[in-house]
């Protein structure tokens, strides 16, 4: 029997941790079957590997490794104390690979597979449900991990691989991504019920120059076109609160604390009038993106051509708006 310890092993203590890792990985679902089977033999003909290409595999993980994993009694072998160590961790960590392996294989799977989904704050109430009810009618299997955010977050879980496709808003043109625009949303200017020009149905966004503005903060697409849609107008908004969702706007433009542009609610608001923006093109685009190269799992090819299906239809709420 050889000593339980080589001499010269290839990898000393000091070795990088992932060079380890690669020069160990590929034979530690061999060494567990041989160590399941005890037997060389029935190890290659489980494996379907030559039994040859199986000795020489252990033989050369043992030097890698400068341990004796093995006692040879013959045909047989039996794990000596070292190898009943190492096989321990190498079953959890075969079977945390078949775990990885079968969770891809299923969010890939055309009919029941998931799609990772971001789209903006003031979507989540009425858009999106109603785009994944109308999707699941004929997919009604597929599952989904939905992402609220603003715009720059998806942007970048897209581009960080966590996302597989997103709604958002102004409709991006970035390296790397893909954007199709599918639709948009009139701006209002939303007044407390009692302000000065509560009586009114629309209005050139000008005439509001000395108001002051709640906005969401920097960052968020709306505010850009807000800061944007202002400017076209000849003045810079006075701000004096900024927030992360726009019904939390509406909810401080009602305790009369400013004026707010923003896209229609999903049900109306008490305490705020609503007014139509003349004089120049108050919207928001709203688009799809995705990361450019990036291959498609069945299940979000499918998401992605409904999604393209609905241009000029996503927005419900936008049904009956000037």
């Amino acid at each position: 029997m050889e000593h339980q310890h080589r001499s010269q092993p290839r990898l000393s203590p000091s070795s990088d941790t992932e060079d380890m890792v690669t020069l160990l990985a590929p034979r530690l679902s061999y060494f567990a079957a041989v160590a399941r089977t005890e037997h060389v033999t029935r190890a290659a003909q489980e494996l379907q590997v030559p039994q040859s290409t199986l000795s020489r595999a252990m033989v050369r993980l043992e030097h890698d490794l400068g341990v004796d994993l093995f006692a040879r009694h013959g045909r047989t072998v039996s794990l000596t104390p070292a190898g009943r160590t190492f096989l321990g961790s190498v079953e959890r960590a075969l079977g945390e690979v078949g775990k990885a392996a079968e969770s891809v294989r299923a969010d890939a799977d055309p009919e029941s597979g998931k799609v990772a989904f971001g789209f903006l704050h003031t979507m989540g109430t009425e858009t999106v449900p109603g785009l994944i009810r109308a999707f699941r009618a004929d997919h009604p299997r597929i599952r989904f991990s939905l992402v609220q955010n603003y715009g720059e977050a998806m942007l970048e879980k897209l581009r960080a691989g966590e996302l597989d496709l997103c709604l958002t808003s102004p409709v991006p043109d970035a390296p790397g991504l893909v954007a199709r625009r599918l639709d948009e949303q009139r701006l209002r200017l939303v007044v407390p019920e009692d302000h000065r020009l509560a009586g009114r149905k629309r209005i050139r966004l000008a005439e509001t120059a000395d108001e002051v503005f709640v906005t969401l903060e920097p960052g968020y697409g709306l505010r850009r076109i807000t800061d944007d849609l202002c400017a076209e107008a000849g003045f810079k908004p006075r701000i004096a609160f900024e927030g992360e969702e726009a019904e939390t706007l509406r909810g401080l433009v009602a305790a009369g604390l400013g004026v707010a542009l923003l896209p229609p609610p999903a049900v109306p608001r008490p305490g705020v009038v609503e007014l139509a923006v003349t004089g120049q093109r108050a919207v928001r685009e709203i688009g799809v993106a995705w990361l450019d190269g990036h291959p498609d799992t069945p299940p979000v090819a499918a998401f992605k051509k409904f999604l393209l299906s609905r241009r000029g239809r996503l927005l419900p709420e936008q049904a009956g708006t000037e």
